[in-house]
């Protein structure tokens, strides 16, 4: 089962995780936390990884809306944006599919709002995609 949208870019990884909060912002999401994955994985277990963020991500007004119609909702919340390097160079930015998130909630009351939200990651994703091709081309 496919439960995330991605799209994957060129370019600076940093630069990319700005650039994705930055369509994130502008979709209506704030980002509640930052995970460096590599960071952590570093500190905890003394191991290498690549670079490998998660962008805990959520939008007030649809968490609310969602929050009232399932009070155990929050237990999905915040959704996560992944960004990664690839052993290729490329950068992954990935998003939970919402869609098939609050579908094992199965309340149709939640349709709806997975929609709105999957729609958002799609516009960000795209956005994402668009910025870095036209910063890169001189």
């Amino acid at each position: 089962m496919k439960y995330t949208i991605q799209t994957s870019v060129s370019g600076d990884f940093d630069q990319v995780v700005e650039t994705t909060i930055d369509e994130l912002e502008d979709e209506g999401f704030g980002v509640l936390c930052d995970i460096d994955v590599q960071a952590t994985l570093e500190e905890k277990l003394g191991e290498e990884f690549r670079q490998y963020r998660i962008l805990g991500a959520c939008n007030p007004g649809l968490a609310h809306e969602g929050l009232n119609e399932e009070i155990e909702l929050g237990a999905l919340l915040p959704c996560n944006v992944i960004v990664y390097e690839t052993d290729d160079s490329e950068v992954i930015v990935s998003a939970v599919d919402p869609q098939q998130l609050v579908g094992i909630a199965d309340n149709e009351a939640l349709d709806s709002i997975a929609n709105e939200v999957h729609d958002r990651f799609e516009r960000v994703l795209a956005s994402v995609a668009d910025e870095l091709e036209s910063s890169t081309e001189i």
